[in-house]
């Protein structure tokens, strides 16, 4: 087994590396409590992503993109998580908030919502979670009910959408609706639906404890197109494990560069802060709480480089994925809480970041699939058969 980065992947990293100590980085102070980096910031960022070859380096290149594939993508994002400017959102700043489903649509669509998307021109979000849950299509209540009308088909859709992130400056949203049943059990079918759109409207905004402040969508006879459905109809379900898949494998990233951070920063108070005479280092409280944190760390980078590299060559990686989330955002928690622990009543305040990290971490084992539902996941399919226990490379 080679375990070697490709040397054009190392070099993007450094890159990046290079990027986030210059131009994010010196940001923190300004932003890393906001929702959002302001847009004229977030331009200009872009424009120097721009410039150096960065822009929408993870996306394939027959859309224009760099081509890096999933791990280049997890090498990147792992440096970019180092950073607490709204974390969320660093990403945009090289590339544009997307997501898989719209590599299925028709090239008029494609023209119309994802070309603009990738140039920059337009922003989207994703609307799957309701009140009712989010990983379940069962519990599905946003209907899309088809007519017929002298101008053609047109499916007209009534529902809430709930913890929507990005959905108060969407130019278009990928929303989610069950079309009807299928043998039983709901049919999920996906629409893309334009900003200004008679009927849709933002509801609530959720002030949570990480920073990201997401968004309620409301469905009041929201009257569409059968155009603007994505795919096939009951596809819908499938196009958003996709993006669940991808949207999970990225947590490992997010995770390792926080934590990683975390762990620097323990390790360098450990060995300056004094105690009875002796720095915190020569504890064996504290050696032992960063040797767990660097085995858990160095478990959950394998693991989630394995995950890209078996997306990388074609393989399904679903399984993977779920593992991915579960581990590392659990890793990340616990990693951060020894910090704080290390940093004593430092690693409380404002004046860190480690405060900001802690309720990051404690989000992200909720969004995206709660840990509980990755492990539902994995189960299910260890006891389907369908994964072998021991199998590595799939």
């Amino acid at each position: 087994m080679d375990f070697a980065i490709p040397e054009e992947l190392r070099m993007l990293r450094d890159s990046a590396r290079r990027f986030v100590q210059q131009e994010l980085l010196p940001l923190e102070p300004l932003y890393a409590n906001e929702a959002d980096i302001p847009d004229d910031v977030r331009a200009r960022l872009q424009a120097r992503a721009k410039a150096l070859g960065f822009w929408a380096f993870d996306l394939p290149e027959a859309v224009g993109g760099g081509g890096v594939g999933y791990l280049g993508m997890c090498l990147v994002f792992e440096e970019l998580a180092r950073c607490t400017v709204p974390s969320f959102r660093a990403p945009t700043v090289f590339t544009p908030y997307l997501g898989s489903v719209l590599f299925s649509c028709t090239p008029e669509q494609q023209q119309k919502y994802l070309h603009p998307v990738i140039a920059g021109d337009k922003r989207t979000c994703f609307a799957l979670t309701e009140a009712n849950g989010g990983s379940d299509p069962s519990q599905m209540r946003t209907m899309a009910v088809l007519e017929q009308r002298a101008d053609g088909e047109h499916y007209r859709i009534n529902g809430n959408k709930i913890f929507i992130t990005g959905a108060d400056k969407a130019d278009f949203v990928q929303l989610f609706a069950r079309t009807g049943e299928d043998k039983g059990a709901a049919e999920v079918s996906c629409f893309l639906i334009d900003r200004g759109t008679p009927g849709m409207r933002l509801g609530q905004n959720f002030e949570l404890m990480s920073p990201d402040r997401p968004w309620e969508l409301m469905f009041e006879d929201v009257c569409v197109p059968a155009s603007q459905m994505v795919g096939r109809r009951g596809q819908g379900w499938e196009l958003a494990r996709s993006f669940l898949d991808v949207g999970r494998l990225i947590h490992g990233p997010k995770a390792i560069g926080r934590a990683e951070r975390a762990l620097e920063m323990a390790i360098d108070y450990a060995r300056q802060r004094k105690t009875f005479g002796e720095p915190l280092a020569n504890r064996q409280a504290i050696q032992w709480m960063i040797a767990d944190a660097s085995v858990e760390l160095n478990a959950a980078r394998l693991m989630t480089y394995h995950a890209a590299w078996k997306a990388d060559q074609g393989m399904n990686f679903h399984v993977e994925a779920s593992q991915v989330k579960l581990y590392a955002d659990d890793m990340y928690l616990r990693v951060v809480d020894r910090a704080i622990q290390i940093h004593g009543g430092m690693g409380l305040s404002r004046e860190l970041p480690l405060e900001l990290m802690y309720r990051d971490a404690r989000s992200r084992t909720i969004t995206e699939g709660s840990s509980e539902m990755q492990r539902t996941i994995i189960a299910r399919e260890m006891l389907s058969g369908k994964s072998g226990v021991n199998r590595v490379s799939g």
